[in-house]
Protein backbone atom coordinates (compact mmCIF):
# COMPACT_ATOMS: atom_id res chain seq x y z
CA UNK A 1 0.00 0.00 0.00
CA UNK A 2 2.02 2.39 -1.22
CA UNK A 3 0.47 5.79 -0.99
CA UNK A 4 -0.97 4.75 2.16
CA UNK A 5 2.47 4.14 3.38
CA UNK A 6 3.53 7.41 1.95
CA UNK A 7 1.45 9.24 3.80
CA UNK A 8 1.99 7.49 7.43
CA UNK A 9 5.46 8.61 7.18
CA UNK A 10 6.89 5.02 6.03
CA UNK A 11 9.02 4.08 2.98
CA UNK A 12 6.62 3.08 -0.08
CA UNK A 13 7.77 -0.69 0.36
CA UNK A 14 6.98 -1.10 3.71
CA UNK A 15 3.21 -1.00 4.03
CA UNK A 16 1.79 -4.40 2.57
CA UNK A 17 -1.93 -5.70 2.73
CA UNK A 18 -3.05 -9.51 3.55
CA UNK A 19 -6.62 -9.57 1.46
CA UNK A 20 -8.49 -12.04 4.00
CA UNK A 21 -11.77 -10.00 3.22
CA UNK A 22 -11.40 -11.42 -0.25
CA UNK A 23 -11.80 -15.28 0.39
CA UNK A 24 -14.69 -15.60 -1.61
CA UNK A 25 -17.44 -17.08 0.81
CA UNK A 26 -20.48 -15.33 2.04
CA UNK A 27 -18.62 -11.95 1.42
CA UNK A 28 -15.46 -12.81 2.56
CA UNK A 29 -13.49 -12.34 5.67
CA UNK A 30 -11.25 -13.79 8.28
CA UNK A 31 -13.81 -16.47 9.96
CA UNK A 32 -13.70 -18.76 6.51
CA UNK A 33 -10.58 -20.34 7.58
CA UNK A 34 -11.56 -20.86 10.97
CA UNK A 35 -15.08 -22.18 9.50
CA UNK A 36 -12.65 -24.78 7.80
CA UNK A 37 -11.39 -26.51 10.61
CA UNK A 38 -14.94 -26.35 12.44
CA UNK A 39 -17.08 -26.97 10.05
CA UNK A 40 -15.01 -30.49 9.23
CA UNK A 41 -14.89 -31.03 12.93
CA UNK A 42 -18.90 -30.75 12.80
CA UNK A 43 -19.41 -32.60 9.48
CA UNK A 44 -16.90 -35.71 11.25
CA UNK A 45 -19.18 -36.02 13.84
CA UNK A 46 -22.48 -36.16 11.88
CA UNK A 47 -24.09 -32.61 12.52
CA UNK A 48 -27.05 -31.56 10.60
CA UNK A 49 -27.26 -27.60 12.01
CA UNK A 50 -24.81 -25.49 12.97
CA UNK A 51 -25.04 -23.15 15.82
CA UNK A 52 -23.39 -20.10 16.96
CA UNK A 53 -23.33 -17.02 18.55
CA UNK A 54 -23.15 -12.87 17.63
CA UNK A 55 -23.92 -9.54 18.08
CA UNK A 56 -26.38 -8.37 15.42
CA UNK A 57 -24.10 -7.46 12.94
CA UNK A 58 -21.12 -10.24 13.07
CA UNK A 59 -19.10 -11.31 10.60
CA UNK A 60 -19.05 -14.50 11.99
CA UNK A 61 -22.42 -15.14 11.82
CA UNK A 62 -22.49 -14.17 8.79
CA UNK A 63 -20.20 -16.44 7.17
CA UNK A 64 -21.40 -19.51 9.26
CA UNK A 65 -24.93 -19.09 7.71
CA UNK A 66 -23.11 -19.33 4.40
CA UNK A 67 -21.21 -22.28 5.19
CA UNK A 68 -24.00 -23.97 6.97
CA UNK A 69 -25.88 -22.98 3.13
CA UNK A 70 -22.85 -24.14 1.40
CA UNK A 71 -22.96 -27.49 3.33
CA UNK A 72 -26.48 -28.37 3.00
CA UNK A 73 -26.69 -27.89 6.80
CA UNK A 74 -29.38 -25.71 8.56
CA UNK A 75 -28.08 -22.73 10.87
CA UNK A 76 -29.48 -21.12 14.08
CA UNK A 77 -27.58 -17.62 14.83
CA UNK A 78 -28.06 -16.79 18.57
CA UNK A 79 -27.47 -12.36 18.56
CA UNK A 80 -27.74 -10.35 21.12
CA UNK A 81 -30.02 -7.49 20.76
CA UNK A 82 -33.63 -7.72 19.95
CA UNK A 83 -35.35 -7.36 16.46
CA UNK A 84 -35.59 -4.25 14.83
CA UNK A 85 -32.42 -2.44 16.11
CA UNK A 86 -30.55 -3.16 12.75
CA UNK A 87 -32.18 -4.72 9.26
CA UNK A 88 -29.09 -4.18 6.84
CA UNK A 89 -25.68 -4.90 6.21
CA UNK A 90 -24.57 -8.56 8.10
CA UNK A 91 -28.53 -9.18 8.93
CA UNK A 92 -29.97 -9.00 5.80
CA UNK A 93 -27.23 -11.27 4.87
CA UNK A 94 -27.96 -13.99 7.12
CA UNK A 95 -31.49 -14.00 6.14
CA UNK A 96 -30.49 -14.56 2.29
CA UNK A 97 -28.32 -17.46 3.33
CA UNK A 98 -31.43 -18.97 5.31
CA UNK A 99 -29.99 -18.38 8.95
CA UNK A 100 -32.81 -19.06 12.02
CA UNK A 101 -32.22 -16.13 14.84
CA UNK A 102 -32.47 -16.80 18.68
CA UNK A 103 -32.94 -12.92 20.20
CA UNK A 104 -30.83 -12.95 23.21
CA UNK A 105 -31.47 -9.48 24.23
CA UNK A 106 -28.75 -7.63 26.51
CA UNK A 107 -25.92 -10.82 26.50
CA UNK A 108 -22.18 -11.29 26.53
CA UNK A 109 -20.53 -13.32 24.71
CA UNK A 110 -20.43 -15.90 27.86
CA UNK A 111 -24.09 -15.53 28.12
CA UNK A 112 -24.54 -16.01 24.67
CA UNK A 113 -22.30 -19.39 24.58
CA UNK A 114 -25.50 -20.62 27.52
CA UNK A 115 -28.16 -19.85 25.58
CA UNK A 116 -26.25 -21.32 22.30
CA UNK A 117 -26.02 -24.36 24.10
CA UNK A 118 -29.85 -24.76 25.37
CA UNK A 119 -30.70 -23.66 21.57
CA UNK A 120 -28.54 -27.47 21.05
CA UNK A 121 -30.31 -29.26 23.51
CA UNK A 122 -33.75 -28.17 22.14
CA UNK A 123 -32.42 -29.21 18.73
CA UNK A 124 -31.55 -32.59 20.11
CA UNK A 125 -35.08 -33.46 21.49
CA UNK A 126 -36.51 -32.84 18.30
CA UNK A 127 -33.95 -35.39 16.04
CA UNK A 128 -31.61 -32.88 14.64
CA UNK A 129 -27.44 -33.25 15.27
CA UNK A 130 -26.29 -29.81 16.39
CA UNK A 131 -22.50 -28.43 16.27
CA UNK A 132 -22.00 -25.54 18.58
CA UNK A 133 -19.07 -23.08 16.55
CA UNK A 134 -17.76 -21.01 19.49
CA UNK A 135 -18.25 -17.45 19.28
CA UNK A 136 -16.32 -15.57 16.95
CA UNK A 137 -15.04 -19.24 15.21
CA UNK A 138 -11.93 -18.81 18.01
CA UNK A 139 -11.20 -22.12 19.46
CA UNK A 140 -7.46 -24.20 19.23
CA UNK A 141 -8.94 -25.99 16.29
CA UNK A 142 -10.58 -22.74 14.89
CA UNK A 143 -7.07 -20.89 15.87
CA UNK A 144 -5.38 -23.56 13.22
CA UNK A 145 -6.58 -21.48 10.09
CA UNK A 146 -4.39 -18.48 11.44
CA UNK A 147 -1.48 -20.98 12.02
CA UNK A 148 -1.43 -21.49 8.26
CA UNK A 149 -2.34 -18.00 7.40
CA UNK A 150 0.73 -17.07 8.98
CA UNK A 151 3.27 -19.78 7.24
CA UNK A 152 1.11 -18.42 4.11
CA UNK A 153 3.25 -14.75 4.89
CA UNK A 154 5.99 -15.97 5.64
CA UNK A 155 6.42 -17.86 2.34
CA UNK A 156 4.66 -14.39 0.72
CA UNK A 157 7.20 -12.24 2.70
CA UNK A 158 9.93 -14.05 4.70
CA UNK A 159 11.28 -10.97 6.28
CA UNK A 160 7.98 -9.44 8.07
CA UNK A 161 8.42 -7.38 10.99
CA UNK A 162 5.47 -6.66 12.22
CA UNK A 163 1.73 -8.02 10.84
CA UNK A 164 -1.13 -5.76 12.19
CA UNK A 165 -4.70 -7.62 13.21
CA UNK A 166 -8.13 -6.58 14.94
CA UNK A 167 -8.48 -8.67 18.11
CA UNK A 168 -12.08 -9.79 17.96
CA UNK A 169 -12.47 -12.84 19.79
CA UNK A 170 -9.01 -13.75 20.00
CA UNK A 171 -8.27 -16.49 17.57
CA UNK A 172 -7.14 -14.75 14.31
CA UNK A 173 -4.14 -13.53 16.90
CA UNK A 174 -3.57 -16.51 18.70
CA UNK A 175 -3.06 -18.48 15.23
CA UNK A 176 -1.03 -16.39 14.16
CA UNK A 177 1.33 -16.23 16.95
CA UNK A 178 2.19 -20.38 16.91
CA UNK A 179 4.29 -19.59 13.15
CA UNK A 180 5.53 -15.64 13.44
CA UNK A 181 6.12 -15.90 17.37
CA UNK A 182 4.14 -12.94 19.93
CA UNK A 183 6.54 -10.28 18.76
CA UNK A 184 5.92 -9.92 15.38
CA UNK A 185 1.90 -10.20 15.81
CA UNK A 186 0.15 -6.46 16.94
CA UNK A 187 -3.40 -7.07 17.71
CA UNK A 188 -5.69 -4.41 18.57
CA UNK A 189 -8.28 -5.02 20.85
CA UNK A 190 -11.69 -4.12 19.21
CA UNK A 191 -14.27 -4.54 22.79
CA UNK A 192 -15.59 -7.62 21.63
CA UNK A 193 -14.19 -9.43 25.07
CA UNK A 194 -13.40 -8.81 28.52
CA UNK A 195 -10.05 -9.99 28.73
CA UNK A 196 -8.30 -10.51 25.18
CA UNK A 197 -4.87 -10.98 26.80
CA UNK A 198 -5.74 -13.34 28.72
CA UNK A 199 -8.24 -15.10 25.56
CA UNK A 200 -5.41 -14.56 23.14
CA UNK A 201 -2.86 -16.10 25.21
CA UNK A 202 -4.85 -19.06 26.13
CA UNK A 203 -5.88 -19.87 22.38
CA UNK A 204 -2.05 -19.32 21.56
CA UNK A 205 -0.59 -21.78 24.17
CA UNK A 206 -3.58 -24.76 23.43
CA UNK A 207 -2.28 -24.33 19.63
CA UNK A 208 1.73 -24.31 19.98
CA UNK A 209 1.45 -26.90 23.41
CA UNK A 210 4.08 -24.30 24.83
CA UNK A 211 3.24 -21.32 27.17
CA UNK A 212 2.14 -17.82 25.75
CA UNK A 213 1.90 -15.66 28.69
CA UNK A 214 -0.09 -12.55 28.45
CA UNK A 215 2.21 -10.08 28.99
CA UNK A 216 4.23 -11.22 25.92
CA UNK A 217 2.02 -10.29 23.82
CA UNK A 218 1.76 -6.99 21.90
CA UNK A 219 -1.90 -6.00 22.21
CA UNK A 220 -2.80 -2.38 21.87
CA UNK A 221 -6.18 -1.69 24.32
CA UNK A 222 -6.58 2.08 22.77
CA UNK A 223 -9.17 1.89 20.36
CA UNK A 224 -12.15 0.46 21.67
CA UNK A 225 -13.37 4.44 22.77
CA UNK A 226 -16.70 4.15 24.10
CA UNK A 227 -17.50 0.71 23.22
CA UNK A 228 -17.15 -2.18 21.01
CA UNK A 229 -20.26 -1.13 18.38
CA UNK A 230 -19.09 2.50 19.04
CA UNK A 231 -17.33 5.34 16.20
CA UNK A 232 -14.43 6.69 16.87
CA UNK A 233 -12.67 9.72 15.95
CA UNK A 234 -9.52 7.67 15.03
CA UNK A 235 -11.56 4.82 13.22
CA UNK A 236 -13.01 7.32 10.39
CA UNK A 237 -10.13 8.68 9.82
CA UNK A 238 -8.19 5.29 9.25
CA UNK A 239 -11.43 4.29 7.00
CA UNK A 240 -11.12 7.84 5.21
CA UNK A 241 -7.45 7.66 4.84
CA UNK A 242 -7.23 3.88 3.53
CA UNK A 243 -10.25 4.64 1.03
CA UNK A 244 -8.52 7.93 -0.13
CA UNK A 245 -5.05 6.82 -0.64
CA UNK A 246 -5.98 2.97 -1.54
CA UNK A 247 -9.46 2.39 -2.31
CA UNK A 248 -9.58 -0.06 0.29
CA UNK A 249 -12.48 -0.45 2.34
CA UNK A 250 -12.74 -1.15 6.28
CA UNK A 251 -15.36 -1.31 8.44
CA UNK A 252 -16.28 0.51 12.03
CA UNK A 253 -16.10 -2.52 13.97
CA UNK A 254 -13.38 -4.50 13.28
CA UNK A 255 -10.57 -3.42 10.50
CA UNK A 256 -11.32 0.74 11.00
CA UNK A 257 -9.78 0.13 14.64
CA UNK A 258 -7.11 -2.28 13.36
CA UNK A 259 -6.02 0.54 10.94
CA UNK A 260 -6.62 3.56 13.78
CA UNK A 261 -3.88 1.25 15.62
CA UNK A 262 -1.40 1.19 13.03
CA UNK A 263 -1.80 4.70 12.67
CA UNK A 264 -1.26 5.11 16.22
CA UNK A 265 1.56 2.45 15.76
CA UNK A 266 3.88 4.45 13.35
CA UNK A 267 3.12 7.93 15.69
CA UNK A 268 4.75 6.20 19.16
CA UNK A 269 7.80 4.42 17.23
CA UNK A 270 6.31 0.72 17.40
CA UNK A 271 6.19 0.45 13.55
CA UNK A 272 9.12 2.55 11.55
CA UNK A 273 10.65 2.99 8.70
CA UNK A 274 12.11 0.01 6.75
CA UNK A 275 10.67 -2.79 8.64
CA UNK A 276 7.92 -4.79 6.16
CA UNK A 277 4.67 -4.60 8.04
CA UNK A 278 1.45 -6.35 6.45
CA UNK A 279 -2.00 -4.79 7.37
CA UNK A 280 -4.13 -8.36 7.93
CA UNK A 281 -7.76 -7.04 6.22
CA UNK A 282 -10.04 -9.47 8.23
CA UNK A 283 -12.76 -8.29 6.26
CA UNK A 284 -16.14 -7.34 7.40
CA UNK A 285 -16.87 -4.37 5.01
CA UNK A 286 -20.72 -5.58 4.84
CA UNK A 287 -21.03 -4.64 8.55
CA UNK A 288 -20.60 -1.30 7.27
CA UNK A 289 -23.78 -0.66 6.02
CA UNK A 290 -25.54 -1.81 9.44
CA UNK A 291 -24.07 0.75 10.72
CA UNK A 292 -25.85 4.28 11.08
CA UNK A 293 -23.58 6.25 12.61
CA UNK A 294 -20.52 5.42 9.70
CA UNK A 295 -22.94 5.60 7.00
CA UNK A 296 -23.87 9.16 8.52
CA UNK A 297 -20.48 10.37 8.79
CA UNK A 298 -19.64 9.07 5.32
CA UNK A 299 -22.26 10.45 3.85
CA UNK A 300 -21.75 13.68 5.34
CA UNK A 301 -18.31 14.04 3.93
CA UNK A 302 -19.63 14.23 0.42
CA UNK A 303 -18.71 17.34 -1.16
CA UNK A 304 -20.83 19.16 -3.88
CA UNK A 305 -19.42 20.37 -6.96
CA UNK A 306 -20.18 23.74 -7.63
CA UNK A 307 -20.83 24.18 -11.69
CA UNK A 308 -23.30 26.36 -13.61
CA UNK A 309 -25.39 23.38 -14.61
Amino acid sequence: MPRLARALGLGENDLWIKRDDLTGLGGGGNKVRKLEWTCGAALAAGATVLVTTGAPQSNHARLTAAAAARLGLDVVLVLGGSPGASRSGNLALDGLFGAAVVWAGAADDQALGAIAEQVAEELRQRGAVPAVIPFGGSSVLGARGYAECGRELLAQQPDLETVVVAVGSGGTMAGLIEPLGAARVLGVHCGAIADPARTVSALASGLSGEPCPPQDLRLRLDQVGDGYSSLTEQTIAALTLAARTEGIVLDPIYTGRAMAGLIAAVKDGDIVVGQPTIFLHSGGMPGLFGHAATLETAEAALTVFDAAI
